[in-house]
């Protein structure tokens, strides 16, 4: 009998090593260390060590107006964005599974936007928004319409971010969709069609309820990133004008590499952290009863 080697006996461990080592140093140790960080008090421009404070740097950003604007303002770009996006994606979705004519073309079109880098799609978008030589301004005033500052306006800057966001990211849910849709089974729309449905009770009562599941990961997927955006924002207003347009993931930013109020910061991304963990367990849930 040939007596086997610590290699050999310990292969199971051995091959998942380097995959278990890069998820622990990439994801696991920054995760770990931004939590700690939000229990000190670390200033970079200080000159003083960090310093353990426990829950006092919770209680500076929770008494921070700032900090509880671009909350509100996280929670509504995610909100304004992600259900627009998920009525137009599925609508689109559903008219992109029928057959006519440049179908492929219509596709094709479709991915651009996603192919597209933030930062240059926020320069396109703040060449559309500019309220003395943008196109948008043009065509308002063609039409005979108020015109608007879009971006340079605090009334209107989140509005005209949400619009960017829209356009950016309706076709990932389309894709997502008509992934679904193309996974249906054929049985239930051969019932209807015995039974006499209407197009209309079809949609409703048996493609809807079967594309629910789908549905809700493209939102889960969606949430997630719009929650955590930060390149559209920053690439096309900074935060601005004033601090109209900041959300947390823009202003745990500020306070990091402008204000080097780290601990500070470190709290802003934890809270980020556990709302973007709620939301996805949140929706997940519903996902599950809709499988039932």
């Amino acid at each position: 009998m040939v007596r086997q080697g610590f290699f050999e006996k310990n292969l199971r461990y051995i091959f998942p090593l380097p995959a278990v080592l890069f998820v622990v140093v990439l994801m696991v140790f920054p995760v770990a260390y931004t939590f700690f960080l939000s229990f000190t008090d670390w200033t970079l421009t200080s000159g003083r060590p960090l310093s353990v404070v426990g829950l006092k740097s919770y209680l500076q950003v929770l008494k921070e107006p700032r900090f509880l604007e671009a909350l509100g303002r996280t929670f509504y770009f995610t909100f304004g964005s992600v259900i627009v996006e998920m009525l137009l994606g599925t609508a689109l979705a559903l008219i992109l599974n029928r057959s006519f004519k440049g179908k492929g073309v219509v596709k094709t079109l479709l991915l651009l936007p996603l192919v597209a880098t933030p930062v240059a799609i926020g320069i396109v978008w703040n060449l559309f928004y500019d309220p003395t030589i943008g196109i948008l301004n043009y065509v308002l005033s063609v039409l005979k319409l108020p015109q608007s500052g879009w971006v340079s306006d605090a009334k209107s800057v989140m509005p005209s971010l949400i619009i960017v966001d829209i356009w950016q990211w309706t076709p990932m849910i389309t894709i997502i969709v008509l992934a679904g849709l193309a996974g249906l089974s054929s049985e239930p729309y051969e019932s209807a069609m015995v039974d006499g449905a209407s197009a209309r009770q079809v949609l409703f009562h048996i493609t809807l309820p079967m594309l629910m599941p789908t549905i809700l990961t493209a939102v889960i997927l969606r949430a997630i990133d719009a929650l955590k955006t930060y390149d559209i924002i920053y690439s096309m207003t900074g935060g601005g004008p004033g601090y109209a347009s900041e959300n947390l993931n823009v202003l745990a930013f500020k306070y990091s590499f402008e204000y080097f109020r780290m601990g500070q910061s470190a709290v802003m991304l934890v809270f980020l952290f556990i709302i973007v963990l709620l939301f996805s367990l949140l929706v997940m849930r519903l996902r599950r009863a809709f499988e039932l």
